[in-house]
């Protein structure tokens, strides 16, 4: 097997006295989709910003590619491959899907995302965001003006931002947040579609959409990582299923 693409390693964050990130280990091999599940409060969106580079560990290591980040700046991520959806999917609402997309293309670039401007210009941008609009189902929508979208297309449209930097890894916090059923539905036949050349690393309470997904899941609780495994694995895992999944795992099963 070849080695991880994420190496997460012992990782520690505090605040205080409260220890967020406890001593974290886990990894995500290329190609995966790998989810990590845990109660509120259990540390997710800490590690995600940790892993981002929104956050700095006190302790620790984060290897991508065989390199350690944990102390390279969010851009420095960006541009090596390791994208956060959330932190770069603020959609301009006045702007439409395109240029929107536009936008994560030119800053893919290593433009300032202060001067968005030029890039209404430049036709090979254009051509780039409508094939990544495409490609997370939104070709139809390409004039709508972004904060008029539905919520699950505006969720769709964080992804195509994110995607528009060509990332070799996506963290993904919540996708299906907010969604109904059809929705959630369309998110995940996209999520998908893109574990064939995007690795992700996946936050989401839906366990449903965890063990279809996930090749790998890792659980969280209060700030440890108790188990790693297949999703039978960790269905079965009685200290998962003490900690969090109770009869959700039942049910799956």
């Amino acid at each position: 097997m070849p080695p991880p693409l994420l190496q997460v390693q012992s990782l520690v964050k505090r605040f205080g006295g409260l220890t967020a990130t406890d001593h974290a280990s886990f990894a995500v091999q290329s190609g995966h989709i790998h989810a990590l599940i845990g109660p509120n409060g259990a540390g997710k969106t800490t590690l995600i910003h940790q892993l981002s580079g929104a956050l700095v560990p006190d302790a620790g290591q984060i290897l991508f590619a065989g390199e350690a980040v944990e102390r390279k700046p969010m851009p420095a991520r960006v541009q090596a491959g390791l994208v956060r959806s959330y932190q770069i999917t603020s959609i301009f609402k006045r702007l439409t899907v395109l240029e929107n997309i536009a936008l994560g293309v030119q800053a893919r670039d290593g433009s300032s995302w202060r001067f968005w401007q030029p890039a209404r210009n430049e036709r090979a941008r254009y051509a780039q965001a409508a094939e990544v609009a495409e490609r997370v189902g939104l070709a139809a929508q390409l004039q709508q003006t972004a904060g008029l979208l539905a919520h699950g297309e505006q969720r769709q449209l964080e992804v195509a931002l994110a995607l528009a930097t060509r990332p070799r890894m996506l963290l993904l916090d919540e996708p299906m947040a907010g969604m109904g059923p059809d929705e959630s539905e369309r998110m995940l036949q996209l999520l998908l579609q893109l574990r064939n050349d995007t690795t992700i690393l996946l936050v989401e309470h839906d366990m449903d959409a965890v063990f279809r997904l996930a090749d790998r899941i890792s659980t969280l609780v209060f700030g440890k990582v108790i188990a790693t495994g297949t999703p039978e694995e960790i269905r079965r895992n009685p200290d998962v299923r003490r900690a969090y999944l109770g009869d959700e795992a039942e049910e799956a099963a």
